[in-house]
């Protein structure tokens, strides 16, 4: 599937950032891949190593966290932009974006940075400029994004796959070593932040 008629297009006005203090990895894949299911098995063990990891998820179609009737559904639906709730165990961010085709990826980047992560992993917005790590089953019958995304730097797979030059192969039921892998991406992120021609020392054309 190309980019052109991908559904999380990469917004033009606004580019990602690849700050140097704030590690980032995208977890691309195909609908039914697992993404969600690997992400709950693996932040155990990444919290496990130390590592304090935000998730950024896309969402598709409309979704609310908020309950309707609750004194900040009703201020929020009010006009509250943004609406906080907070209470001694937790807090929840709450605003509309009307007019927005997409989510703006480095407008979450700059809110969860505020909380200084050790990680940010991205989970779904996969045409976004940003290194990834592509997860793919081939019985699924969707074809890799490795080979028109120079941003994918490995790809876990339950089979053999061929890659492209620079790009690491993983077995995607292998918990313990995607764990290490995704543990030492921050360690990594420096020498990680552009393409993968780049990253390579090639002169993309």
């Amino acid at each position: 599937m190309s980019a052109t008629h991908d559904p999380n297009p990469i917004p033009s006005a606004a580019p990602l950032p690849l700050d140097a203090s704030l590690p980032l990895l995208g977890i691309a894949a195909w609908s039914g891949t697992g993404k969600t299911t690997l992400l709950e098995a693996l932040l155990p063990r990444l919290a496990e190593r130390g590592l304090r990891v935000a998730v950024i998820k896309h969402a598709h179609h409309t979704f609310d966290v908020d309950q309707p009737g609750k004194d900040s559904h009703r201020l929020r639906q009010a006009g509250a932009a943004p609406m906080l709730v907070a209470s001694r165990e937790r807090l929840a961010l709450m605003m509309e974006t009307p007019g927005q085709q997409e989510p703006d990826l480095a407008r979450l980047v700059a809110l969860v940075a505020t909380q200084a992560p050790d990680l940010v992993l991205v989970e779904g917005f996969k045409a976004w400029p940003l290194p990834k790590l592509e997860l793919h089953r081939p019985a699924l019958g969707k074809p890799l994004r490795v080979a028109e995304d120079p941003w994918v730097r490995a790809v876990a797979s339950d089979a053999p796959l061929a890659l492209p030059e620079g790009v690491e192969a993983l077995d995607l039921n292998d918990l313990a070593a995607l764990a290490e892998w995704i543990a030492a991406w921050p360690v990594r992120w420096p020498a990680e932040r552009r393409p993968r021609a780049q990253a390579l020392g090639v002169t993309a054309p």
